[in-house]
Formats: C-alpha cells, sequence, structure tokens
C-alpha cells in the first residue's frame, strides 16, 4: 500500500492555492471576485443581513447566509447580536487571519494556534451629529497576532508584511474607499 502526499497545511491545500494562483495569472478575468449582501431593517436597532451568492470569474455561485446586528441596551438596542462596529472588526480580522493562515501555509509554517484581538474607539458625539468637529468613525484600530507554530519571528515578520500588503481587509480599513450611494423612494 503506497501513502498519498497530502499538500495541505493548516486545513489548506497549497497545491490547489497554486494552481488557482496560476489560473489567475493567466486570466485575470478568473480572479474578479463580487461580494453582495442585502440588508433588511428588523424594527429598533435590528437588522438582519442576507448573503445569497457571490461572483467569481463571472459565474454566479449560490451561498445562504443570514447575518444578525442589534446595538446592547445602552446604545437603544436589545442586545441580540454583536453590533456593527463588533461585525467590522470581526470581518477585518478573519481576512487579516484567512491571509496569515495561508500565506503562512505556503511557506511551509505549520500552526499551532492563531489569534487576533482588534479593539477601537469611537466618539458617539460624531454619530449623534452633536459635533461637528468630531467624526463619526475611528481615528485607529488596534490589533495585536498572538501565533503559535514551528516558523521563526524573522518568519513571521515577513508573513506578517505579506498579509499588510496582500488583505483585502486590512487594505480596505487602512485605505479610503469611494462609496457610490443610490437612494430608491417607494
Amino acid at each position: 500500500m503506497q501513502a498519498t502526499m497530502t499538500s495541505k497545511i493548516n486545513g489548506i491545500d497549497t497545491d490547489a492555492l497554486k494552481a488557482t494562483m496560476e489560473a489567475i495569472r493567466q486570466d485575470h478575468a478568473k480572479g474578479m471576485a463580487r461580494f453582495n449582501v442585502t440588508t433588511a431593517w428588523m424594527g429598533g436597532t435590528r437588522s438582519e443581513t442576507r448573503v445569497e451568492n457571490w461572483g467569481l470569474g463571472g459565474q454566479v455561485l449560490p451561498k445562504n447566509f443570514t447575518i444578525r446586528i442589534d446595538e446592547p441596551p445602552e446604545l437603544l438596542g436589545t442586545n441580540t447580536a454583536a453590533n456593527p462596529q463588533e461585525y467590522l472588526m470581526a470581518a477585518m480580522n478573519a481576512c487579516i487571519m484567512a491571509t496569515w493562515v495561508a500565506a503562512c501555509s505556503m511557506q511551509g509554517i505549520e500552526l499551532e494556534s492563531l489569534e487576533i484581538d482588534s479593539c477601537g474607539e469611537l466618539d458617539l458625539r460624531g454619530f449623534l451629529g452633536l459635533d461637528k468637529k468630531i467624526k463619526p468613525g475611528y481615528d485607529e484600530i488596534e490589533y495585536t497576532v498572538r501565533i503559535k507554530g514551528n516558523g521563526t519571528p524573522e518568519q513571521y515578520a515577513a508573513v506578517h508584511r505579506w498579509v499588510e500588503a496582500t488583505s483585502p481587509n486590512y487594505f480596505n480599513m487602512a485605505n479610503a474607499i469611494r462609496m457610490k450611494a443610490n437612494v430608491v423612494t417607494d
């Protein structure tokens, strides 16, 4: 009986990732990803966001997820789910983490654990429109990566530089994104 070699490191199939990278290198249209969500008001500060599909390389691919959002009672919510700021940080952390795992896997670094903590402080006077000099968002978000595996500190530093250069949500949080709004009334 012959043993089969696996290209999986940290749950990432590195051969499949290399094949995907090469396919996109050959035809950039295959790497065009489109994400869309629809959020509906559920009363008070509650909302539900539906994720029904996404697009990759011109194909529409099915998904079926619901994300519930609420605010804590101190912000007039019912505390039935995380609030938008917590989802924002969770999305940032998850994207940075996925990039860390993929980059470590491609470098042959086996991980034992990986955790990212993030925090930020915003002044509600901006959100509430009480002071026009106060912006409604963050000045800074701080995050800490806790990692354990067989990599060296130098390897982890190199991976971190790679993550900062390639993680979509790190980029989105660190740079202004043009927002294009359409308001439709019924």
